[in-house]
């Protein structure tokens, strides 16, 4: 069950999870880091964003976090926007955190994160993106 790849375990986790820890967001509307969180906020979802490259600014009026660990609150959802080779690091620091889905979106799949993450029993999703399955399903 710790990889969800059908309809009801995703809906089951959508409407579970309350924060979403959007790693890797972006200022750019034109990128899907950004229209997927902007869609999030709206299905009333409470968004984190970390990229250390925008450390304290705003986007879509959520502060910009430098890392998983500065979040000040309990994550739900880890919503990875990064290349496939930082994963496995982004995954050990959400471990730290704490989470209930480690959520990869298309193009940013690590196959070792996802074996070694299902191993060891975290719920995982992968190859999906966060905006559709949100609207598709809730």
């Amino acid at each position: 069950m710790p990889i969800l790849r059908d309809d009801n375990d995703l809906k089951s986790a959508l409407q579970s999870c309350h924060t979403i820890c959007v790693v890797g967001i972006s200022p750019d509307p034109y990128k899907p880091s950004y229209f997927v969180s902007d869609a999030l906020l709206s299905r009333g979802f409470k968004l984190y964003f970390v990229n250390p490259n925008y450390e304290g600014r705003t986007i879509l009026g959520e502060k910009v976090y430098a890392s998983i660990r500065d979040i000040p609150d309990k994550i739900d959802i880890v919503d990875v926007f990064r290349r496939p080779s930082a994963v496995p690091s982004l995954a050990e620091e959400a471990k730290e955190k704490g989470f209930e889905v480690f959520w990869m979106q298309p193009g940013t799949e690590s196959p070792e994160t996802i074996k070694k993450l299902d191993k060891e029993g975290y719920k995982v999703v992968a190859g999906r993106c966060a905006k559709i399955e949100s609207a598709r399903l809730l």
